[in-house]
Parts: C-alpha cells; structure tokens; sequence
C-alpha cells in the first residue's frame, strides 16, 4: 500500500506539472488581460497544490503551512492587480469612490 501512495503522489504531481505548463501556454497566448491574469491565478493555485503534493512526495507534511501562506499572498496579489487596473491607483479606498459616485 505505501508503493502505491508513493507512485500516486508522483504521477500527481507530474499531472500539476502539466497543468501549470498548459497555464504558462495560456499567459503567452490570452488575447485579453483578463484572460492571462485568470492563467497567472490559476498558475499560482497550481503551484499551491504543486507544493502540497511535492511536501507529501517527500515525508515533510510540515510545508504545506508555506503552502498556505502562498495562497495568502496569491489572493492579496490577485485583488491589488484588479484594483489597479480598474482605478489605476491604488491608494483610491471605497470610501472616496462612493463619494465620487455620489457627486
């Protein structure tokens, strides 16, 4: 049983691997922005599971805690990136677009 969790992990991992080329193969060719920005975040997601995988590939279960925090810093930096590209700034809090929106 423990070979075949082994051989499982593996070719798990070799499958992200190959979704995460395929993400790459979508950031060169999005024809939007939104589109390539969608195959970094799901580039960085994959990377994630990527890492969890890699962690239990080698008997160190204690990295998928950085696992974690680079889903952490993946949403922040998905969320600043929409920001900008809708502001163009961003230092514009909800606050002062409301009031914008108001006069």
């Amino acid at each position: 049983m423990e070979h075949f969790l082994g051989y499982f992990n593996l070719a798990a991992a070799f499958f992200v691997i190959i979704s995460m080329v395929m993400m790459l193969g979508r950031l060169m060719g999005g024809p939007t922005l939104y589109d390539r920005l969608l195959a970094v975040n799901s580039f960085g997601t994959k990377t994630i599971l990527f890492l969890c995988v890699f962690c239990f590939v080698i008997d160190r279960p204690d990295g998928v805690d950085i696992a974690l925090l680079y889903a952490l810093m993946n949403f922040i930096a998905t969320i600043a990136v929409l920001k900008f590209f809708n502001y163009k700034n961003l230092g514009v809090s909800l606050l002062q677009e409301q009031m914008e929106e108001d006069s």
